[in-house]
């Protein structure tokens, strides 16, 4: 059986890694894509080779150009500079831009059927370039933001409380930036409201480290910003497409009507399958939370409304 295709574009930390997930799983045959010669053949033959160690029968293949990735089932696009320290993910709007557009030109022409999830920043302005670029529905490009957002909120809580991560559930809304929404609200502990196992003082600081959470590894790391987590985000979503999971992740999607954003990209709970996204989840928001979401979501209006393309 012909085994799907998955391409990730940007052989760096974020992309590299994102292979490295992909293979593990044996989601399909691998493709890794990136401008620097040797790059990406190089690392693709070291996870080649891992492979048998394994078990896993997967291809790998490195490529400087991109008609290795030709009837892609998944295109992961992490191409694009990374943030270092005291740079917001807006600063990087203008060259990102152009990166992703002229990447996003060249997968799209050769997979026209794939389905896109951008890891580029800033994600929720980077995704609208991927749509207008391809002329993919919007269904079939998706950001990838909250799930990242929510496992940071994830970790925290369960560190805080000792607890296991798998019995923490967190949702977080809104822009991928400083103006996250995390819905306190709707997050437990084994089935339990978090305003019951924590104080109030706690959520509050732990709200602010996870809307800080890329800056705090960025700050940390001093030459380069997060990639174990991001990569492991965007392949969990493209597990959900091959697979046909049906699963509910927090993404950025377009959203029309849907919260009243009025034609945007945007963190919101969504049914990702195998035709992308098959369904936006339209939860409800007290007045606070939807002051706060209007307000991230204005700011993605305004970076978009930046972009020149």
């Amino acid at each position: 059986m012909k085994r799907p295709k998955i391409s990730v574009i940007g052989a760096g930390n974020v992309g590299a890694t994102c292979a490295h997930w992909a293979a593990v799983k044996e989601l399909g045959d691998v493709v890794l894509v990136d401008v620097v010669e040797g790059m990406p053949q190089g690392k693709a033959l070291d996870l080649a080779q891992a492979m048998p160690v394994a078990g896993w029968d997967v291809t790998v293949a490195g490529a400087n150009d991109y008609d290795a990735t030709a009837g892609s089932e998944v295109v992961i696009i992490t191409a694009g500079l990374a943030r270092k320290p005291g740079m917001s993910r807006d600063d990087l709007l203008i060259k990102n831009t152009q990166i992703v557009s002229s990447v996003t030109a060249e997968v799209a022409r050769r997979s026209p059927a794939a389905k896109l999830i951008v890891v580029s920043n800033p994600l929720d302005a980077m995704v609208y370039v991927a749509q207008r670029t391809s002329g993919f529905t919007h269904r079939n490009v998706i950001g990838m933001a909250g799930v990242l957002d929510s496992a940071r909120f994830r970790c925290f809580i369960a560190a805080e409380l000792d607890v296991s991560v798998e019995d923490v559930t967190a949702l977080v809304l809104g822009g991928h930036g400083d103006s996250m929404v995390p819905l306190v609200r709707y997050c437990s502990v084994g089935g339990v409201p978090l305003a019951q196992m924590m104080s109030a003082a706690k959520i509050d600081e732990l709200v602010t480290r996870t809307r800080n959470g890329g800056a705090e590894i960025v700050a940390l790391l001093k030459t380069g910003s997060a990639y174990y987590a991001p990569s492991l985000a965007a392949v969990e979503m493209a597990e959900a497409i091959v697979r046909d999971k049906k699963r509910i992740m927090p993404c950025a999607a377009f959203c029309q009507k849907e919260y009243g954003v009025g034609g945007y990209y945007v963190g919101v709970p969504a049914k990702l399958g195998a035709d992308g996204i098959e369904q936006i989840i339209e939860v409800e928001l007290d007045a606070a939370e939807r002051a706060a979401f209007d307000a991230s979501t204005e700011h993605v209006r305004q970076l978009v409304a930046s972009i020149k393309l």
